[in-house]
């Protein structure tokens, strides 16, 4: 690419970058909300929608925790320079979580239906996950949701600051609040049919499963002092009134 045309080519991936991901999160966000609609009827029965539906889910797993895989990052380094690598993730992981949310078949049997308090504390529950993750963001400070800090810097011709290992907020209390408050959107719809039954077992198995691996991550990055910070403060579920862990200002957070 010609040496004129980068910052166009950078630009464009920075549009395309906040345009899938702002688009798939607030679809979901609907999906999480109100339940599934049926976009396309891909099947009669029950069992090949939820079929269907599990291989969506596990569609989205492996591009979403495969991408994140140094190893994939490496062998793609020939293609896609290191300062794109995050607003190709976000791009991928929009359009793979549209694409889950738009063909989901929703069953339409209904297990548990919540009505009067019941209802209003599920919504309750619901926009608390919202203002925990707002609180997560905020602690982060220079949060970069769709991967654009990176672009920036190129354009600019500076190299992106890493953030310290800092434990503020939400992180004294769990180690992964965006999992936390994810978990509490996803068990917080009023309506349980079969297919969102479906969707809140595998998906809670996989939120468990990705944060252990990406544990093993941080441990490579942070060593000891993430080792004692996982010693002190609980991974998904605050159990326990959180403990003042100081971080090593010599290493750096992702």
């Amino acid at each position: 690419m010609r040496a004129e045309q980068l910052p166009r080519a950078i630009a464009a991936l920075m549009m395309m970058a906040r345009a899938t991901g702002s688009i798939s999160l607030l679809l979901f966000g609907f999906f999480l909300f109100n339940g599934a609609w049926q976009s396309v009827a891909l099947f009669q029965s029950s069992s090949s929608r939820l079929l269907w539906n599990t291989g969506l889910s596990l569609l989205f797993f492996l591009q979403h925790s495969g991408m994140v895989r140094r190893s994939l990052w490496a062998w793609l380094a020939p293609w896609l320079p290191k300062y794109t690598h995050r607003a190709v993730y976000t791009i991928a992981s929009g359009l793979v979580l549209t694409v889950v949310v738009l063909l989901w078949q929703p069953t339409g049997f209904l297990l548990v239906e919540l009505q009067g308090t019941g209802r209003t504390l599920a919504r309750v529950v619901f926009f608390l996950g919202i203002a925990g993750f707002a609180w997560s963001t905020l602690t982060l400070k220079h949060f970069d949701a769709f991967g654009i800090s990176d672009l920036k810097a190129r354009l600019k011709g500076t190299t992106p600051k890493p953030q310290p290992f800092s434990i503020q907020g939400p992180y004294r209390w769990v180690r992964h609040p965006f999992y936390l408050f994810t978990l509490l959107l996803i068990w917080s719809c009023p309506d349980l049919t079969a297919d969102r039954l479906l969707f809140n077992i595998i998906w809670t198995a996989w939120i468990y499963i990705g944060a252990r691996l990406e544990e093993r991550d941080l441990i490579a990055d942070f060593q000891e002092p993430y080792q004692r910070y996982q010693r002190c403060v609980p991974m998904l579920i605050p159990w326990k009134k959180p403990r003042e862990v100081k971080a090593d200002p010599t290493n750096r957070s992702r």
